[in-house]
C-alpha cells in the first residue's frame, strides 16, 4: 500500500496572498534587486484579487534571466530574512490543518512555482518534508546561469514535477490531497484523490461546483463560506449593516469598545438577560471591526433557516447534554488563529427568582478558554435587553417606537485570571461583568408576580427552576 501526501499550492492558497512583495522586499534590502519596476505593485494587487493570469506567469518565467549573475548564497540569505514575514501571512486554519495531515502521518508538500531557493526557509520553517518548486540553475562560481533546471513548476509542469516526486517517494496520488486557488493547477487537482479549491478565483469556483469538489477559505472556521467576487464571510457583510439605527425600538448606550483588542485573539463574555443580548452584541462588535465567533446553544443551530444562517456566521454549536468538549476545541482553534470569541458563561437566560439575583453565576466554559489557549478574558456587562425582548415575548417589541427602552452595554479591562481554579476565574470573569452594571443590578429585592412571568418562555411557568439551585460547572 503506498503512502499519501497532503500537498499544498503556496500564495492565495497556503499564504493569504502572494508572496511576491515580501521576497522583493528582503532581497531589495539585501542589494539584489534595484528599485520597484513600473506597475510592479499594480500586478502584486491584481494577483491578490484574481489569482493566476497568462502575462503574470510569462513574466515568472522570465525572472530566470534577471536573476542571471546573482550569488545564490545571498539569494538563500535573503529568503531566511523574509521567512518570519512570509510565516505571518500564512492563512490562520493552514497551521491546524497542516498538523492534521501530519498526525494522520501524510507527507506535507510544498508545491509552488516560486523558485525553491526563496521558499525553502518558509517550508522548513512550517515543517513541510518536501519543497517542489522551480529550481534556477547554477554556475561553478555559485551564481544563477539565467537558466531553468528541470520543470517550470507550473500547471502541467507542476503535475509533472509532482508526479515524479510520488513516484519516487512511493506515494500514491491518488491517496493524497492537493490544495490551490488556481485554474491553472487544474492538472494535479483531477490527478489527485481529494482534490481540494482553496480561495478560488472565479474561474476555478464554477469548476468546483460542477465537479462537486470542496471549497475552503482557510482564514475563516471549516464550513463558514465566502460570498462570490466579494471576497468576504457572510458575517463581515451583516457587521457591516448591524447598525443601532436598524432598530428604532431601542436606544443604544455603548461604552468601552476601544477595550477589545484589534488584534489576536480573545473571549468576550457577556451575561445574558434577553433573547436580544446577541444583537446588542452584535452592534457593539461591529464598532470593532472584527469578525466574532458566538458559541450558541444546540437548539439555534438546529432550527431551520436560523440554524443555517448561524453556521454561516461562523458560530459554534454547543450541546450542553452530550458534555462533548469540540465546542471548546472549535472555540480554541478560532482563537488560535486570531480570531474573537463571544459566548455568555451563564448559559443561557435565568428564570424566575434567579433573573433577579445580585450575583451572576457562570459555567468554567470562558475560564477553561482562557486556561487552554491564553487568550484574555473581555468582560462585557448588558442591560435593558429584556425590556426590547423579554423572555416571555416570542418577538422583541418593535412597535415600541415612541418611547424605546435604553439598552446599556460596557466593555471593561480584561479580567486578571489566575489559571489555578476554574471556579475561582470563574467567579473573577462574572464579578468583572457584574461591575460593570448600573447600580440597580447590585440591589436585592423581591420580585413581583408579573416580573416573574416575564423570565419565563411563553406558556411556561414551573414552580421551581433549576437555574436558581445551579453552581459553575455544574452542568
Amino acid at each position: 500500500m503506498s503512502a499519501s501526501a497532503a500537498i499544498f499550492d503556496l500564495d492565495r492558497t497556503l499564504l493569504a496572498g502572494a508572496s511576491g512583495p515580501v521576497l522583493s522586499s528582503a532581497m531589495r534590502a539585501a542589494g539584489l534587486m534595484g528599485p520597484a519596476l513600473p506597475g510592479e505593485r499594480l500586478l502584486f494587487g491584481l494577483f491578490n484579487a484574481i489569482g493566476e493570469t497568462l502575462p503574470g506567469m510569462a513574466l515568472a518565467r522570465q525572472a530566470a534571466t534577471m536573476a542571471k549573475g546573482r550569488s545564490r548564497v545571498a539569494v538563500q540569505a535573503a529568503a531566511r530574512s523574509a521567512a518570519g514575514a512570509l510565516v505571518d501571512l500564512v492563512q490562520p486554519y493552514a497551521v491546524g490543518l497542516l498538523a492534521e495531515h501530519r498526525s494522520a502521518g501524510r507527507h506535507l508538500v510544498l508545491a509552488t512555482t516560486t523558485p525553491f531557493d526563496l521558499v525553502k526557509p518558509l517550508a522548513d520553517a512550517l515543517g513541510f518534508d518536501e519543497v517542489i518548486a522551480t529550481r534556477y540553475a547554477v554556475n561553478a562560481d555559485g551564481t544563477y546561469d539565467g537558466t531553468i533546471d528541470g520543470p517550470f513548476v507550473w500547471s502541467t509542469g507542476k503535475l509533472g514535477a509532482v508526479r515524479d516526486w510520488a513516484s519516487r517517494a512511493g506515494v500514491g496520488l491518488d491517496t493524497s490531497w492537493f490544495y490551490s486557488d488556481s485554474l491553472y493547477d487544474l492538472p494535479l487537482l483531477r490527478a489527485v484523490g481529494h482534490p481540494v479549491v482553496v480561495n478560488p478565483d472565479p474561474r476555478l469556483a464554477l469548476i468546483a461546483i460542477a465537479q462537486r469538489w470542496p471549497v475552503v477559505h482557510l482564514d475563516v472556521p471549516p464550513g463558514v463560506p465566502k460570498l462570490p467576487v466579494l471576497g468576504v464571510e457572510p458575517q463581515q457583510l451583516a457587521m457591516a449593516l448591524c447598525r443601532p439605527e436598524l432598530f428604532p425600538y431601542a436606544r443604544f448606550a455603548i461604552e468601552g469598545t476601544d477595550l477589545v483588542p484589534r488584534t489576536g485573539g480573545a473571549i468576550v463574555c457577556a451575561n445574558h438577560r434577553s433573547y436580544f443580548d446577541v444583537a446588542a452584541m452584535a452592534i457593539t462588535l461591529a464598532r470593532v471591526g472584527r469578525s466574532v465567533r458566538f458559541l450558541g446553544k444546540k437548539e439555534v443551530f438546529d432550527a431551520p433557516i436560523i440554524g443555517s444562517m448561524a453556521k454561516a456566521m461562523g458560530g459554534i454549536r454547543v450541546d450542553r447534554g452530550t458534555g462533548s468538549d469540540e465546542p471548546l476545541r472549535a472555540a480554541a482553534d478560532a482563537l488560535d488563529a486570531g480570531q474573537l470569541v463571544a459566548m455568555m458563561p451563564q448559559g443561557t437566560i435565568p428564570r424566575g427568582s434567579a433573573f433577579f439575583a445580585t450575583t451572576l453565576k457562570g459555567r468554567w466554559g470562558a475560564a477553561r478558554l482562557a486556561q487552554l489557549t491564553g487568550a484574555p478574558v473581555v468582560p462585557v456587562g448588558l442591560w435593558g435587553t429584556e425590556k426590547v425582548w423579554p423572555r416571555s415575548a416570542r418577538v422583541p417589541q418593535v412597535w415600541n417606537l415612541a418611547s424605546p427602552p435604553k439598552v446599556l452595554v460596557r466593555v471593561g479591562e480584561a479580567v486578571v485570571l489566575k489559571g489555578k481554579s476554574l471556579d475561582a476565574d470563574t467567579r473573577r470573569i462574572m464579578q468583572a461583568i457584574s461591575a460593570l452594571l448600573p447600580p440597580e443590578a447590585a440591589v436585592a429585592r423581591v420580585p413581583t408576580e408579573a416580573e416573574l412571568a416575564l423570565t419565563y418562555p411563553p406558556g411556561r411557568r414551573p414552580v421551581r427552576s433549576p437555574e436558581d439551585a445551579r453552581r459553575p460547572g455544574t452542568d
